[in-house]
C-alpha cells in the first residue's frame, strides 16, 4: 500500500486536532479570562476606587487627630484596654508609638477584612454560582479544558487582589509612608484577600448552593477575626493562638514598625495548600453537585413558609442572625471602652474635633457616638435583605412564587415588612449590646436600658433607607445599586465626617446625621417624623412602580 493511500483523509486529520485541542485541560482559559473580567470589571474598578481614596483619606484625618505625640500616647493608651486590643490589633510599638505605627494598628486590619470580603464574593461567583446558574455546563459543553474555568476565576480574583493591593500602597505613599512599609502594606492585602478566595473555592466544592458557600468562607472570616482578637488579648504582641488566624499573619509583618517580610510565606503556603485542597475536593464530585448532598425537601411546605412573609423569612433570616450576633459582640466590645475614656480625654482635649465627644459628658456623649456607628451596620442589612429580590427575580425564583397568586405588590411589601422587623430587632440588640459595655465598664446598669431605648431613635433613619431600596428596585433593576451609594456615604460621614470636615450640606444627605446624639442630647422628634414619611411615601411609590414594571426586566 502507497504512502499517500495509508494517509487519513484532511477532514480526518483536522478533526483529530480539534480532539487534542479540545482535550487540553486550559483549552479556552484565555477567552475565560475575558469574560470573567468583563463580567467583574464593575466590581474590581470600585473596590480598586475605593481603597485608593479611602486609604489615603483615613491617613490625612489620622494626621489631623493625632497632630503631636502627646496625642498618639493618648492613643497607645486605649490598648491597655482588652476590647481595642480585640478590634484593632497587636501593640508592637510600646516603647515608641509613631504616627505610623498607630496607622497599621488602627488602619491595617479593616483594611485586610475589606479585601478579603471582596475576594469571597468574586471567588464564589465565578465558582459555585457559574455552576448553580448553569453556565458552567455550557460552557463546558464548548471546547474548553477541565480546568480553564476554575483557573480564569483565581486569575481574575488575583487581578482584583493586586489591584487592591496596590492601591492601598499609592494610598498609603500619598500620605507620606515609607516605601518599604507601604509596599508591604500592599502585598499582605494581596495575600490574605488570596487566602479567603482560596477558602471560598473549597467552600464553592463541599455545598450546591453560592449563598451558602459565600456564607461558610465570610463566618470563616468572622472566626479568624475572633480567633485574632483573643489571641491579641493573651498577648498583646500575638500569642500561639493568633497565628491560627490569617488575619493574624498579615498584622505580624509588623509594617511601619519592624518589618517583617516571612510572615507572607506563611499566607502564600496556606493559599497553595487550600488551592491544592479545592482541586482534589472537584475531582470527587460532579459539575453542579456539591460534597454535601442538599437536604431533600418536605413533601409539602411547612405552615411557617406558607405564611406571608414566609419566603422572605427562610432566605433573609439566617444572614440576619449571623451578622446580628457579630455586630452584638462589636457592641459590647466597643461600649466597654468607656472605662478608658477619661485618661484618653486628659491626653489628648482635642477629641472633639474629630468625633461627637464632649467633656461635659464624657461617658454619654461616647456612648451615643458609638450607637450612632453600630447603626451602619442595620442600614447596610436592610439595604441587602430587600435587594435579596432582586436576586430572586434574576434568578428566576420570584416567577415561580408569584405563580402561587400573591401579586407582586403584596410580595414586595411583605418582603420589606419582613427585613424591617428583623432590622429593628437587631438595632435593639445593638443598644442592648453597646449598654452591656457602658454597664461593664462604669458599674452603673441604668445604661442598658438608656442604650437600649436610644436605638429606637434611629429606626426611622434606617426604615428610610430601606424604602430607596425599595423605590429603586419598583423603578429598574440596574437602578437598584445606587442604595449601596447612600450606605457608603452614611458611613464615611459617621466614622470620617468631622475628621474630613464635610460641608453640612453633604452631611445632611445621610439619613444618620438627622438623629439626635441620644442619649446625651434631647431626642428631636420632627427629624424623625420626616423620615418616617418619607419612608412611607418611597414604600408606595415603589409598590405602584413595581406594577409597572415587567417582571425580570430592567
Amino acid at each position: 500500500m502507497s504512502a499517500t493511500a495509508a494517509a487519513p483523509p484532511p477532514s480526518t486529520r483536522q478533526s483529530h486536532r480539534r480532539d487534542v485541542h479540545r482535550s487540553s485541560p486550559l483549552t479556552g482559559l484565555v477567552s475565560l479570562i475575558r469574560l470573567y473580567g468583563r463580567l467583574s470589571r464593575r466590581q474590581i474598578v470600585i473596590w480598586t476606587l475605593a481603597m485608593l481614596a479611602l486609604v489615603p483619606a483615613s491617613i490625612l484625618a489620622m494626621e489631623e487627630a493625632y497632630p503631636d505625640q502627646d496625642a498618639l500616647d493618648a492613643r497607645a493608651m486605649l490598648l491597655d484596654n482588652p476590647s481595642a486590643v480585640m478590634m484593632t490589633g497587636p501593640y508592637f510599638a510600646e516603647d515608641d508609638y509613631t504616627f505610623w505605627a498607630m496607622v497599621a494598628n488602627e488602619l491595617l486590619l479593616y483594611v485586610l477584612i475589606a479585601a478579603a470580603i471582596m475576594s469571597v464574593l468574586l471567588a464564589v461567583r465565578h465558582t459555585r454560582a457559574e455552576e448553580q446558574s448553569g453556565r458552567l455546563e455550557m460552557i463546558r459543553a464548548l471546547p474548553t479544558g477541565r480546568l480553564a474555568a476554575p483557573l480564569a476565576a483565581l486569575v481574575i480574583v488575583t487581578i482584583a487582589n493586586l489591584l487592591v493591593g496596590l492601591a492601598v500602597t499609592a494610598g498609603a505613599l500619598m500620605t507620606g509612608g515609607p516605601a518599604a512599609d507601604s509596599l508591604a502594606l500592599g502585598l499582605v492585602t494581596a495575600l490574605t484577600g488570596l487566602v479567603f478566595a482560596a477558602l471560598a473555592m473549597v467552600a464553592a466544592q463541599i455545598t450546591e448552593n453560592a449563598g451558602t458557600a459565600s456564607g461558610m468562607a465570610l463566618g470563616t472570616l468572622a472566626l479568624t477575626f475572633m480567633v485574632r482578637g483573643v489571641g491579641d488579648v493573651i498577648d498583646r504582641q500575638g500569642s500561639w493562638l493568633s497565628w491560627l488566624s490569617p488575619l493574624a499573619w498579615a498584622q505580624q509583618t509588623r509594617v511601619y514598625v519592624d518589618l517583617r517580610w516571612w510572615p507572607m510565606l506563611v499566607a502564600l503556603a496556606a493559599v497553595a495548600m487550600l488551592l491544592v485542597l479545592a482541586a482534589a475536593l472537584a475531582r470527587r464530585r460532579d459539575v453542579g453537585a456539591g460534597l454535601r448532598a442538599a437536604r431533600s425537601g418536605t413533601p409539602g411546605a411547612s405552615a411557617a413558609l406558607m405564611a406571608p412573609g414566609g419566603v422572605a423569612r427562610r432566605l433573609v433570616t439566617p444572614g440576619m442572625l449571623a451578622w446580628g450576633i457579630g455586630l452584638f459582640l462589636f457592641a459590647v466590645a466597643f461600649g466597654s471602652l468607656a472605662s478608658s475614656l477619661t485618661d484618653f480625654v486628659e491626653q489628648m482635649p482635642a477629641i472633639g474635633e474629630w468625633a461627637p465627644i464632649t467633656a461635659d459628658d464624657l461617658t454619654g456623649s461616647f456612648a451615643a457616638f458609638v450607637l450612632t456607628m453600630l447603626s451602619v451596620g442595620p442600614v447596610a442589612l436592610i439595604v441587602s435583605g430587600v435587594l435579596r429580590m432582586r436576586t430572586e427575580e434574576v434568578e428566576g425564583r420570584l416567577a415561580g412564587m408569584l405563580l402561587a397568586g400573591t401579586s407582586r405588590p403584596a410580595l414586595a411589601l411583605l418582603w420589606f415588612l419582613v427585613v424591617l422587623i428583623e432590622v429593628t430587632v437587631m438595632q435593639v440588640l445593638l443598644g442592648l449590646g453597646a449598654g452591656l459595655g457602658v454597664w461593664q465598664a462604669t458599674e452603673d446598669p441604668a445604661w442598658i436600658g438608656e442604650m437600649t431605648a436610644a436605638s429606637l431613635a434611629y429606626l426611622p433613619a434606617i426604615a428610610l433607607c430601606g424604602a430607596l431600596a425599595l423605590a429603586l428596585f419598583g423603578l429598574q433593576l440596574r437602578a437598584t445599586g445606587l442604595a449601596w451609594l447612600l450606605v457608603v456615604w452614611a458611613a464615611l460621614v459617621t466614622f470620617l465626617g468631622d475628621l474630613l470636615g464635610l460641608p453640612d450640606w453633604a452631611r445632611a444627605l445621610s439619613p444618620l446625621e438627622h438623629v439626635a446624639l441620644v442619649p446625651s442630647e434631647d431626642l428631636e422628634l420632627a427629624p424623625l417624623a420626616v423620615m418616617g414619611g418619607a419612608a412611607v411615601v418611597l414604600v408606595v411609590a415603589g409598590l405602584m412602580l413595581l406594577r409597572r414594571r415587567d417582571l425580570v426586566a430592567g
